[in-house]
């Protein structure tokens, strides 16, 4: 069913669908990329991909063709592996957000359980009270709280526990006395899985100067995972919220307490 003419083009509602869909991808990708490395070495393929066509349709010039035209050839493969982590990412932001029952519009219609089984049954408030006293005390500390995946891989870098949440046991971690504060801990299945574990830093260039290792830690996780991360600085004492490879600064322990009973609801 065609809408409107423009000259010889019939323009029909799934042409302004596939346009408008064309776009969110654009955008998504562009938010995914921003900040990090891969926005230049986008802009390296097209400047390349422009060369390529100068000298083929206007220069004629053979032989620098055929090398461009070589790597060009192989520019699909040569993405996947130089984007794997953005790659990684985007599929992870697919798979978390895009199913119509974990939407609040979609709640209201589908009523399917969506909470993951490794955030299903967490106990929340050892962890606000242990950040509330972190924070308190100027202790610093990083919690990472496990979705859809169990993080096993970031697990087996720290030291592993498989205790029970409890406050206590979170405040001693992060004692400075403590031979494993100096890492994060990793929380699935209301059980603390493990200690003293390596995260992944974010290579994200926006991020402000004044963020430590902690704050791009807990971003580096949830960019190239599900997860959700809380920091307290020990600087400050500040408590800060990171997901989806957004972070949260200096966030009140009740603001705290509301984004997770929002994570786990």
């Amino acid at each position: 069913m065609d809408l409107f003419h423009i000259g010889f083009l019939n323009i029909r509602l799934l042409d302004l669908i596939d346009i408008l869909l064309v776009a969110y991808l654009l955008y998504r990708m562009y938010a995914l990329l921003k900040g990090g490395v891969a926005i230049n070495i986008i802009i390296g393929i097209l400047l390349i991909y422009a060369l390529y066509w100068l000298f083929t349709n206007v220069m004629h010039m053979q032989m620098l063709s055929t090398i461009l035209g070589q790597f060009i050839g192989v520019g699909f493969i040569a993405l996947i592996i130089v984007f794997q982590q953005e790659v990684r990412r985007f599929l992870i932001l697919l798979g978390s957000n895009t199913f119509p029952g974990k939407s609040a519009f979609g709640k209201q219609f589908i009523s399917w359980n969506w909470k993951t089984e490794n955030m299903k049954d967490l106990t929340i408030s050892p962890v606000i009270n242990a950040c509330k006293n972190l924070s308190k005390s100027h202790t610093g500390g990083i919690i990472v709280i496990a979705k859809a995946s169990e993080l096993k891989f970031y697990s087996n870098t720290g030291d592993i526990l498989d205790a029970e949440v409890s406050k206590r046991l979170i405040e001693t971690i992060f004692s400075k006395s403590s031979p494993l504060h100096d890492g994060a801990i990793i929380i699935s299945q209301n059980k603390i899985k493990a200690a003293r574990c390596v995260l992944p830093i974010s290579e994200n260039h926006e991020l402000p100067a004044h963020l430590g290792m902690r704050h791009r830690a807990a971003i580096g996780i949830t960019e190239q995972t599900d997860a959700l991360a809380i920091v307290v600085s020990e600087q400050s004492g500040e408590i800060s919220y990171s997901v989806n490879g957004d972070i949260n600064l200096n966030i009140t322990v009740e603001e705290l307490e509301r984004k997770l009973q929002a994570e786990l609801n």
